[in-house]
């Protein structure tokens, strides 16, 4: 039997640069409507709670951040795997690997979210969260804990779209979910009619909410559309983990995760260092992260799309086409990341203001912390790419280290080695610092061409394969952008 690609693109031909930039802007139109569902949630917080509670939702976001980093690489890999299939046109690959990380991943998810609520106290401690700020911190955290398996599951579902080149139905239910959040959050957090102000508890709700009805929506899609990830009552045993699957998704999936993680637990003890200047330095923070966000978001997009294409190149055995990707991501990366600096550079106030009231003591701290650190992540984006392209083949462990490297060693190398002579500066500088290692060193591992030996893992047994038929009306169709209506 075989089947059509419904929403999936081909991205193995046609035009690399309208191709990259078609995939690239849903996904980062994703990751704009998440950071503004994050960034509004802290606006009403910061406005109408004061910074304690805004500092709060800081220490927990990070923790939360902290586990969707330990999902986070199990689904990359996954969606690796399956755009390694998809360039290979096995459907049967596909849906095995959509099994296996849907049972893994579960798994996985509800163990970290029973974990992280019997030890939210001793986080919170550890990362020294000032004592005003815990009690929100902990009622604000729990809530989110709940929410945990919704929201990696949903994660995985747009991983998985990704991997067979869809992109913007994962946009879609994005936006569902932060439209849900947003119209929420000031109905619980202010109250409403019958519903009594809940404060900081009220946004963990609203979060809450948004997460589930988000996901059994993208999952009724899925199968009311036949999209290539749905798994049909028939192949229900392709969500018993499949032992040839297991491996790549956890031993691939695990550095990839592990890159996250490391990323979290340097945020994590550089906040210790940022809390110990008082309740002000930690709201500047909390708003210049948001800002952050934002500017991370085209490398991202651009990263993740050069990912998804490089897996279905090389699951189509076209290297050639895999560098010219590569070089185009990064030149994208320069040229978006580069404009998005510039623009936040010039209206630097004001987007602190959106966050603090103008007579605030944090206004200023959050202004110089920006200008600091915010054209780092120019450079750190073209370690993300380059990094992009390298695990769509599997080499996870190189890059892994170069990011430890450039975290542990270097940033908060300089962040606790130099505060003592430069005060909380050397904390900023050390970001920018920071991503031109990144930068460095992933040039040059790159360049040696060494990551090309890595492998994914063997494909399913080509026996057991069903093919995808790809017809001449699809061919031409997965090439253009896809619309939203």
């Amino acid at each position: 039997m075989s089947r059509s690609l419904g929403a999936a693109r081909n991205l193995t031909d046609g035009p690399i640069a309208k191709t990259l930039l078609a995939f690239a802007l849903p996904t980062m139109g994703s990751n704009i409507l998440q950071s503004l569902n994050g960034s509004i949630s802290a606006v009403w917080v910061g406005q109408f709670l004061g910074e304690n509670a805004l500092a709060a939702t800081s220490n927990a976001n990070l923790v939360m951040f902290l586990l969707y980093s330990a999902i986070f690489g199990f689904a990359m890999a996954a969606m690796v795997v399956i755009g390694q299939s998809f360039g290979r046109r096995d459907i049967t690959g596909v849906r095995r690997a959509m099994g296996t990380a849907v049972s893994l991943l579960f798994s996985i998810a509800i163990a970290v979210t029973i974990i992280g609520w019997f030890f939210a106290v001793p986080i919170l401690h550890a990362m020294s969260t000032p004592a005003p700020v815990i009690p929100p911190a902990l009622a604000y955290l729990r809530i989110v804990f709940l929410f945990m398996p919704a929201s990696f599951l949903f994660m995985l579902l747009q991983m998985g779209l990704r991997g067979t080149g869809d992109s913007v139905t994962p946009l879609i239910y994005t936006a569902l979910n932060v439209v849900l959040c947003v119209s929420l959050n000031p109905l619980l957090i202010l109250g409403w009619g019958p519903i009594p102000p809940l404060g900081i508890t009220g946004s963990a709700i609203a979060g809450l909410i948004a997460n589930y009805v988000a996901l059994f929506a993208l999952l009724a899609h899925i199968y009311r559309k036949d999209l290539l990830i749905r798994i049909s009552r028939s192949e229900l045993g392709y969500l018993i983990p499949n032992r040839a699957l297991i491996r790549p998704i956890l031993f691939k999936g695990f550095p990839m995760g592990l890159q996250m993680i490391v990323g979290s637990f340097a945020a994590i003890a550089s906040i210790g260092l940022v809390n110990r200047y008082g309740v002000d330095t930690t709201a500047a923070f909390t708003v210049s992260a948001q800002l952050w966000a934002y500017i991370q978001m085209p490398a991202m997009a651009i990263g993740a799309a050069v990912s998804a294409m490089a897996a279905q190149n090389i699951g189509a055995g076209n290297w050639a086409r895999v560098s010219r990707i590569t070089h185009w991501g990064v030149r994208f990366n320069l040229l978006i990341t580069g404009a998005a600096v510039l623009f936040l550079t010039a209206v630097n106030r004001y987007t602190v203001l959106l966050f603090l009231a103008p007579d605030s003591p944090a206004v200023p701290i959050a202004e110089h912390i920006n200008l600091v650190t915010e054209w780092g992540y120019i450079l750190f984006g073209v370690h993300f790419v380059l990094s992009g392209t390298m695990r769509a083949n599997g080499a996870v462990t190189v890059p892994t280290i170069i990011l430890i490297i450039a975290l542990f060693p270097v940033r908060l190398g300089i962040a606790f080695g130099l505060t003592p002579q430069f005060g909380i500066d050397a904390l900023w500088w050390s970001w920018p610092i920071s991503a031109a290692a990144a930068m460095s060193m992933g040039i040059v591992y790159y360049l040696s061409g060494r990551w090309r030996r890595a492998h994914m893992g063997e494909p399913v047994d080509p026996t057991e394969a069903e093919s995808i038929v790809v017809t001449e009306a699809d061919h031409t169709a997965q090439l253009q952008p896809q619309s939203l209506s």
